[in-house]
C-alpha cells in the first residue's frame, strides 16, 4: 500500500542545551522594538515561551491586549504586561496607536477582531504584523446580511490583497502564517521537489512563482489536500452542551460555520450542484452553499490510512491554488484543486455533530484540551495526488508527550501552529520591510529550517490510494470512474 520514509526524527526530549550546535541556537535573533500580542489564547500562551527562547528581547518590551482573563497567570509568570481590553470597530485605533510605531511588531492571535483593520493600521504605523488567519469583526462569519461569498475566506483574502495593491511599500505584513494556513505552503513546495526527484523530472529548482506553478503542471498534480488527523484523547469526556477541541473553540466553530471553500482545479468537469463562483478577485476558488463543518471529504494520511474529514474553509486552499495557477493571458491552463481535509480529535467530532444538530448555535460550555490529554498524535501534512506516483504525503507528526517535553503550555496541535508563528515571525524580523507577504511568498527552506525543532517527526509516504478505493461494494455509488481525481469522487454524499 505504501512506502513510509522518515525524513527526520527528533530525539525526545529535546532540552535547550541540546538545541545548540544543531542549527537551533537558543537566541537566534535580536529584536529591539516592542512586541504587542492581540489575543492570548492557546496559541499565544504556547508561542510566548518559544519567542523568549529564540528571540533576544526583554519581558518589558512585550505587552498583551486581550478580551478575557485567559493566559493572565502565564503572562504574570514571565513578568509581561497583561490588559483586558476587547477591541472593537470603535476603539481599536485609540487602544493600539499608543502601543505600536515604526519598528514594532503586532502579533494578532485573537478572534472577533478584524485582521484587515489591524493590517491597515500597521501599514500606517510602520509596524510589522502577523496573524494565523484573516478574521472579521465579531459576527462576521455568520452575518446573514452579507452573501456567503462576502463572508468567505476568499473575500477576506481579497480585502487583504487590496492592502498590498493600495500601499506601494511598507513593513512586513504577514496574514495567515501559522501551521495551516502557514508552513503547509512551504511543505507543498518541498513535496513538489520530492515528487520531481522521484519521478525523474529534470527541471532546476524553481526560482519564481511561475516556475513553481509550471512544475506542478508538468508533474501532473491534480489535487492537493491539507490532510490532518488528530488522535489526541482525554481522560475527561466531552459533556453534553460542551464544545471540546485541541485548539481555539471559537476559531474552529467560526470557520466551520463559514461556507465550505476550495481551490477549483482546471481538470474538474463536475461543478457541484451547491457550488458558486465569486464575482470578484482572482477566481481561483469556489464555495459551497453550506457550512464547511457539514461537508465531508475522503482523504488519506500514512498513519490513519483512508478517512473522512471536514472540508473546513482555510486560507491556504485559496492561496496555494492561486499561487500554482498557470495562465496564458486571461485563460487558465492549469490549476490544482486544493482544500483542507480535517479529522479533528474525536471529542471535537462529537462537538461538531452537536453544533450542527443545534443549527450552528454554539454550545454554552467550551473547553480546550491541554493537561487532561492522555495520548495521541497530530498528523498534519500535504497530500499531492494525480502525478506519476499516484499520491504523496509529506508532513509533521507530533505526539502530545513530545510537545509537552519540548515546550510549556502546548499540546500536539498547538505546537504545530506555534512553530509556524515563530518561524514566520523570525523571518519577518530578518526581513522587516517586505510588504504584505503570504506563506507562498517566503523561502520554503527557511520556514522549514526555523520551524523544524517543533514539528516532531517529519515523515513522507507514497501511496496508491485514490478516493475510488473500495467504492460501490455495499451499494452502487455515483462516481466518475474515468478520473479518480475529480472532486465529485472525494466528496462524501
Amino acid at each position: 500500500m505504501r512506502q513510509d520514509a522518515i525524513l527526520g526524527r527528533s530525539n525526545w526530549p529535546i532540552h535547550l542545551n541540546q538545541l545548540k550546535g544543531k542549527g537551533y541556537e537558543i537566541k537566534k535573533l535580536t529584536f529591539s522594538g516592542r512586541l504587542l500580542f492581540v489575543g492570548f489564547g492557546s496559541v499565544g500562551q504556547g508561542v510566548l515561551p518559544l519567542i523568549l527562547r529564540h528571540i533576544d528581547l526583554k519581558p518589558e518590551q512585550i505587552s498583551i491586549i486581550t478580551a478575557d482573563e485567559r493566559g493572565h497567570a502565564e503572562a504574570t509568570r514571565y513578568g509581561i504586561s497583561f490588559e483586558i481590553s476587547p477591541l472593537t470597530r470603535q476603539n481599536f485605533r485609540d487602544v493600539l496607536i499608543p502601543r505600536i510605531s515604526k519598528g514594532d511588531f503586532l502579533l494578532n492571535l485573537s478572534v472577533d477582531v478584524s485582521s484587515v483593520a489591524l493590517m491597515e493600521l500597521c501599514f500606517e504605523r510602520g509596524t510589522m504584523y502577523l496573524d494565523g488567519c484573516i478574521e472579521p469583526w465579531a459576527g462576521g462569519y455568520t452575518d446573514t446580511s452579507l452573501s456567503p461569498s462576502l463572508r468567505s475566506n476568499y473575500a477576506m483574502r481579497e480585502a487583504a490583497l487590496d492592502l498590498r495593491r493600495n500601499h506601494a511599500a511598507g513593513p512586513t505584513i504577514m496574514p495567515t502564517h501559522g501551521a495551516n494556513p502557514g508552513w503547509v505552503s512551504s511543505f507543498v513546495k518541498r513535496a513538489l521537489l520530492d515528487v520531481a526527484r522521484d519521478t525523474g523530472h529534470g527541471s532546476a529548482k524553481p526560482a519564481s512563482r511561475d516556475d513553481w506553478a509550471k512544475l506542478a503542471m508538468q508533474l501532473g498534480v491534480k489535487v492537493i489536500h491539507i490532510a490532518e488527523r488528530d488522535t489526541q484523547t482525554s481522560n475527561v469526556p466531552k459533556r453534553v452542551g460542551e464544545f471540546v477541541n485541541t485548539w481555539s473553540v471559537e476559531g474552529f466553530a467560526g470557520e466551520g460555520s463559514q461556507p465550505a471553500e476550495l481551490g477549483w482545479g482546471s481538470h474538474e468537469r463536475h461543478f457541484p450542484p451547491d457550488g458558486k463562483r465569486h464575482e470578484f478577485g482572482c477566481d481561483a476558488a469556489i464555495y459551497l452553499q453550506r457550512p464547511g463543518a457539514s461537508v465531508r471529504v475522503r482523504s488519506w494520511t500514512p498513519l490513519e490510512g483512508p478517512y473522512h474529514g471536514f472540508l473546513i474553509t482555510h486560507g491556504e486552499s485559496i492561496s496555494i491554488a492561486d499561487y500554482l495557477t498557470v495562465r496564458d493571458g486571461d485563460r487558465v491552463l492549469y490549476r490544482p484543486t486544493v482544500h483542507y481535509a480535517y479529522h479533528p480529535c474525536d471529542a471535537a467530532v462529537l462537538s461538531v455533530h452537536e453544533l450542527a444538530g443545534k443549527n450552528w448555535h454554539m454550545q454554552a460550555d467550551r473547553r480546550i484540551l491541554m493537561d487532561e490529554i492522555t495520548d495521541g498524535i497530530d498528523e498534519l501534512g500535504v497530500l499531492l495526488m494525480g502525478h506519476a506516483k499516484c499520491a504523496y504525503w509529506l508532513g509533521s507528526r507530533v505526539h502530545v508527550d513530545d510537545a509537552r517535553k519540548l515546550a510549556p503550555y502546548n499540546n500536539a496541535t498547538s505546537l504545530q501552529v506555534c512553530a509556524g508563528v515563530l518561524s514566520s515571525m523570525m523571518w519577518a524580523i530578518e526581513n522587516p520591510w517586505s510588504h504584505l507577504t503570504e506563506p507562498e511568498d517566503i523561502p520554503y527552506d527557511r520556514v522549514i529550517e526555523l520551524a523544524r525543532p517543533y514539528l516532531g517527526e517529519i515523515a513522507s509516504a507514497y501511496g496508491n490510494w485514490t478516493p475510488l478505493q473500495d467504492r460501490g461494494v455495499l451499494f452502487p455509488e455515483d462516481v466518475d470512474a474515468t478520473d479518480p481525481w475529480q472532486f465529485k469522487n472525494f466528496r462524501v454524499t
